[in-house]
């Protein structure tokens, strides 16, 4: 008996590809994908912390941006490739509880990180002689100590509030993961108010953010296209189009899933845009950043040499 309960409080993850011939080959490439993400980001993680010369505020925030990034993908892929290859698909209530709050938590660290290191590129650019005082170490530390805190905040009031509500009907989530607007859809409440909040949420966590991203970019490029020197002008310009790509990906489907009206797109919508931000945007972050970037590539050559010279 206890047993049959515990399955009708279960939840039922539908998956990403329910019903598509060759699923296996599709679930197996976002393995691959996964296996990227981890490689790209631990590697950056670790070269950051081994070479001195990336001990600065800039690469220190984009440590924790590859921390996050690394996290942020891990809530959903691992859990989707067991339920496919297992045929298991439930998840229970506390489960799926504390997936929605860790996924929200890690997207809502990396908007408010995002911005953050925005502001960094400013004052390094805008403001470079007063940067070592106003971008301390301690400051630093604050910013990604709020970064974390901010997005936990968000995460626990709302996965709170959206589990809490009573659910009706089959249990199915139209997702691979326990996302919000997709538990939503099967509340007995109505949720109306709740999804007006989820709104207000996303100016302030999304359009705000972006607003000074978008502000903070504008300064800058003004500000370089004065600059005397043609190496600094290149370099602060390839530092601040890879963060707008990064911001670009990110943002622009966190908007569309959060603040467009849920009516206007489908459950394969849904898990198209959140494919590309929680899956396909971690795993490109590290390329964005390190491509045309000498000091990490630099950095990378050196650390190879060194492997090569041992061996």
């Amino acid at each position: 008996m206890a047993q049959n309960e515990t399955t009708v409080m279960d939840f039922v993850l539908l998956g990403l590809f329910p019903g598509v011939k060759h699923a296996d080959i599709l679930i197996s490439v976002v393995i691959l994908i996964y296996a990227s993400a981890l490689a790209g980001n631990s590697t950056l993680i670790l070269l950051i912390l081994v070479d001195s010369r990336l001990h600065t505020p800039m690469y220190f925030l984009l440590s924790q941006l590859f921390l996050i990034d690394l996290l942020f993908i891990s809530t959903t892929v691992p859990k989707m490739a067991t339920d496919f290859f297992s045929g298991k698909r439930n998840i229970s209530n506390t489960a799926c509880g504390i997936q929605m709050f860790f996924f929200l938590m890690l997207a809502g660290a990396e908007c408010i990180l995002l911005t953050l290191m925005a502001c960094d590129r400013y004052v390094a650019i805008c403001r470079p002689l007063r940067y070592p005082v106003i971008m301390s170490q301690r400051v630093c530390q604050k910013m990604v100590m709020g970064s974390w805190a901010g997005g936990a905040l968000n995460a626990l009031v709302q996965a709170a509030y959206t589990m809490h509500l009573p659910k009706c009907g089959r249990k199915e989530i139209e997702h691979f993961f326990c996302e919000v607007m997709a538990i939503l859809r099967f509340s007995c409440e109505d949720t109306s108010a709740y999804k007006l909040t989820i709104f207000v949420t996303g100016i302030v966590i999304l359009l705000f953010p972006f607003l000074i991203i978008f502000i903070s970019c504008n300064i800058i490029f003004f500000t370089v296209l004065h600059l005397n020197s043609s190496k600094g002008r290149k370099k602060a310009l390839a530092t601040c189009s890879s963060h707008l790509m990064v911001v670009g990906l990110f943002y622009g489907p966190t908007i569309f899933t959060y603040m467009t009206p849920g009516s206007s797109h489908s459950a394969l919508q849904d898990k198209a845009v959140s494919v590309f931000f929680s899956i396909v945007t971690p795993t490109l972050n590290p390329f964005i950043y390190s491509l045309r970037n000498k000091d990490v590539l630099g950095a990378l050559k050196k650390i190879l040499e060194r492997c090569l010279c041992s061996n």
